[in-house]
């Protein structure tokens, strides 16, 4: 039970910190599957007053706070998206297979 204690106050520090430094609200706390079972918590739970929990990408052992502004991850498809138009201008040369 005291561990659990420990996870809320992690996880509304975390919030506080986000809600205070972006000018987006967080409206959940993204958790790796494994951790959401292993903590015997469900997906969709409402884990603070508006947050809820949901299964992430993430490392299993850290959690991250979501919301609907636009932070690394959606800027990491940016980023990808730019490197394959600069591979895709790049002409290659072509190849014919043996007969």
């Amino acid at each position: 039970m005291q561990n659990m204690a420990k996870l809320l106050e992690y996880f509304a520090r975390g919030v506080g910190a986000h809600d205070r430094e972006t000018d987006h609200r967080a409206w959940g706390i993204g958790l790796h599957p494994f951790d959401l079972d292993r903590l015997d918590l469900d997906e969709g739970e409402e884990i603070l007053p508006g947050i809820i929990l949901q299964a992430d990408r993430g490392v299993t052992g850290n959690f991250r706070i979501l919301c609907d502004g636009q932070h690394d991850g959606e800027d990491a498809v940016v980023e990808e998206e730019e490197i394959l138009d600069a591979v895709a201008t790049e002409a290659v040369p072509r190849v014919t297979p043996p007969v």
